[in-house]
């Protein structure tokens, strides 16, 4: 390899992201926490995914949660963003959300969330991908994304 992980982590920095917060309750009390690492991948059957590292310190939660939801940030919820980001700050605050048709906790006035089963986890490397089946889904169309790139939020032009 002729570069280091911190130059890999900067270049890969540079693609814009949509910022979500994963949450669940599964066996545990409502928590959450901040990622960019949400894709799409299949249509039939409806199928999202997410990494997780493996040192995360809800790495044990989400080792053995059963369902878990997606939800995609608006540009009001930065503070949000930073809070469920932050060690030791993942327990989620009654005030923040709401509880959906899968039982899992659903933050208030995303711009979407995606409830899901687990349909398959695969270790990657120093990550764990967390690929999820979608049961129901919300949007809010009028809400703009919070977008995430270089190491610092941004919103669309």
């Amino acid at each position: 390899m002729s570069f280091d992980t911190l130059e890999l982590r900067n270049a890969l920095g540079s693609f814009a992201t949509g910022v979500c917060v994963i949450t669940t309750s599964d066996g545990c009390e409502p928590m959450g926490m901040t990622v960019n690492s949400f894709a799409a991948v299949s249509l039939e059957p409806a199928l999202v995914l997410w990494s997780l590292q493996n040192n995360s310190e809800c790495f044990p939660v989400f080792e053995n949660a059963k369902k878990y939801v997606v939800n995609v940030l608006s540009v009001e919820q930065q503070d949000l963003s930073n809070h469920y980001a932050s060690k030791g700050k993942h327990l989620l605050a009654a005030e923040h959300y709401r509880v959906g048709k899968s039982g899992m906790p659903i933050l208030r006035q995303c711009v979407s969330s995606f409830e899901c089963n687990i349909w398959a986890r695969h270790p990657s490397g120093d990550h764990v991908v967390l690929l999820g089946e979608v049961t129901d889904m919300e949007t809010n169309p009028n809400k703009e994304p919070l977008l995430f790139s270089s190491g610092q939020y941004c919103r669309l032009a």
